[in-house]
C-alpha cells in the first residue's frame, strides 16, 4: 500500500526534473546567411532589457561563446547586430492524489480520507529572445526564442543561461 502512495510522488519529481528549454526560430527566407561573419551587441536595445546586469552579462557571454564556435568574430564594423529581450511568468501546478484503494479511488468526498494529498508547486518560466539584425539594412533577419524554467540559485544560473543560449543558437544559421 505504501508503494502505491509513493508512485504519484515519484512521478511528480521525475516529471519536474525533466523540464527542458523549448526553442523556436523564425527568419527571413530571402537572406543569404553565409554573408555574415562579424557581429556586435546592440547596446541601446540591450540596455532596455529589465533584468539584472549580472544576468545580461551571462547572456551576452553565452551568445559570444556560441557565435565564436561558429567562426564569427566581434567587430566595430559588424555585419550583424545582436539584441536580446526577456520576459517571465510565474507558473503554478496543482496535482491532487487520492490514494485510498489505488490511484484516484476512495470513499466519500473527503480528500484526506485514505491518504489523499494535494501537491502545489510553483516555478518561474522565462523566455529569452535573441534577435539578429542586418547592420547595414537595419532589418531583423533571424529571431530565436527559448522558453524554460528559471532558477534563483546563483550556482546554477550560469549553466541554465548557457543551456538556453546554446539551444537557441543551435537554430542558427537556418538549415534551408
Amino acid at each position: 500500500m505504501k508503494a502505491i502512495k509513493l508512485i504519484p510522488v515519484l512521478l511528480l519529481f521525475i516529471l519536474g526534473a525533466c523540464s527542458t528549454v523549448r526553442v523556436n526560430a523564425d527568419y527571413d527566407k530571402n537572406v543569404d546567411f553565409t554573408q555574415y561573419k562579424t557581429y556586435a551587441f546592440h547596446k541601446n536595445g540591450i540596455d532596455k532589457v529589465q533584468i539584472s546586469e549580472f544576468d545580461k552579462k551571462r547572456i551576452l557571454r553565452a551568445i559570444d561563446a556560441e557565435l565564436s564556435k561558429m567562426g564569427m568574430t566581434k567587430s566595430e564594423n559588424p555585419d550583424l547586430l545582436i539584441n536580446i529581450m526577456t520576459k517571465e511568468r510565474e507558473k503554478l501546478e496543482v496535482n491532487q492524489f487520492n490514494a485510498g484503494f489505488g490511484y484516484g479511488w476512495g470513499f466519500g468526498w473527503n480528500p484526506y480520507m485514505w491518504g489523499g494529498r494535494n501537491f502545489v508547486s510553483s516555478s518561474t518560466e522565462g523566455t529569452l529572445f535573441i534577435d539578429l539584425i542586418d547592420a547595414k539594412k537595419k532589418e531583423l533577419i533571424w529571431e530565436g526564442e527559448g522558453v524554460g524554467n528559471l532558477t534563483q540559485n546563483r550556482d546554477k544560473k550560469e549553466a541554465v543561461i548557457n543551456d538556453f543560449v546554446a539551444k537557441i543558437m543551435a537554430q542558427f544559421p537556418p538549415k534551408n
